[in-house]
């Protein structure tokens, strides 16, 4: 099931026509959902807001000293704006190597390749020590993992004692139907997402401490009507970079995702919990 799922998300995350969406519609930096504060505001603008705000969570955390290691980070934005910020070195661990390299290409534009180390692999299988990390951060991404329990117990695993982990992600509502909402998921190759009460027990059973959830599901049909209206618009950038068929593929898929977050059927929001 792991290889599946690794398959599934490389598969996915490394063909020209996904690359060229996220990079030309989504925002091309920070490739997750955003934190709006008007219905028509950028993309990139709400999901670097979305950056911040978790960062200030675990701010105090954060410094010269400090390392994380990002999962799933995609081209890097985050990672970027934490090596920046606070000077942390950064292990970005992401399965896609199209998009790890474009992450390197701009961390060698911006003279980061001192504080982010990129390595590509699986957040259910992490290459490295137990407690070696300060914090654990990642978003809108272990939604990709066919064993959620087994990524959240490794990210518990590398953590350093009083480590903190930090991750939004997108989640079915309680009373949603699987088979309702599988044309949606089926763009982007998930298995049915699991449940806010489901996340919780697993961190909390794992043995997280102070275990919270910030819950801005508010955003999310804010979020698919911007990505419909900039995928309508078919810009020459993203005339260029996708094909016509993947356009109108998203054309009916991003409404989808739009009816059902209307809807109440997905939730998204931020995890927060540390280790004793």
């Amino acid at each position: 099931m792991i290889v599946n799922s690794v398959n599934a998300a490389r598969s996915y995350y490394d063909t020209e026509d996904v690359d060229g969406f996220y990079a030309n519609v989504w925002g091309g930096e920070d490739i997750h959902i955003g934190i709006y504060t008007n219905a028509n505001e950028a993309v990139s603008v709400a999901s670097r807001r979305t950056v911040e705000r978790m960062a200030d969570t675990v701010a105090e955390h954060l410094g010269p000293e400090r390392t994380v290691l990002d999962l799933g980070s995609g081209y890097g934005g985050a990672a970027r704006y934490l090596a920046t910020k606070f000077g942390c070195q950064v292990v970005a661990l992401n399965i896609s190597e199209v998009q790890n390299q474009r992450h390197r290409e701009m961390n060698r534009a911006r003279g980061l390749d001192q504080l982010i180390t990129i390595v590509t692999g699986s957040f259910e299988d992490i290459p490295f020590p137990a407690g070696h990390f300060d914090v654990v951060w990642s978003q809108d991404a272990l939604c990709h993992s066919d064993d959620y329990g087994k990524a959240l117990g490794e990210s518990m695993r590398v953590l350093k004692p009083k480590g903190h982990l930090i991750f939004s992600d997108l989640m079915t509502a309680d009373d949603a139907s699987v088979e309702l909402l599988d044309p949606a998921y089926s763009r982007v190759f998930v298995k049915p997402l699991p449940t806010l009460d489901f996340c919780r027990n697993q961190l909390e059973h794992l043995g997280f401490a102070d275990v919270s959830f910030h819950d801005l599901s508010r955003h999310l049909q804010t979020h698919y009507l911007r990505l419909t209206e900039e995928t309508r618009k078919c810009s020459a950038e993203l005339a260029a970079a996708v094909s016509s068929s993947y356009r109108d593929s998203l054309l009916v898929n991003l409404p989808l995702w739009v009816n059902a977050c209307r809807d109440g059927h997905i939730r998204w929001g931020v995890f927060h919990c540390h280790r004793d």
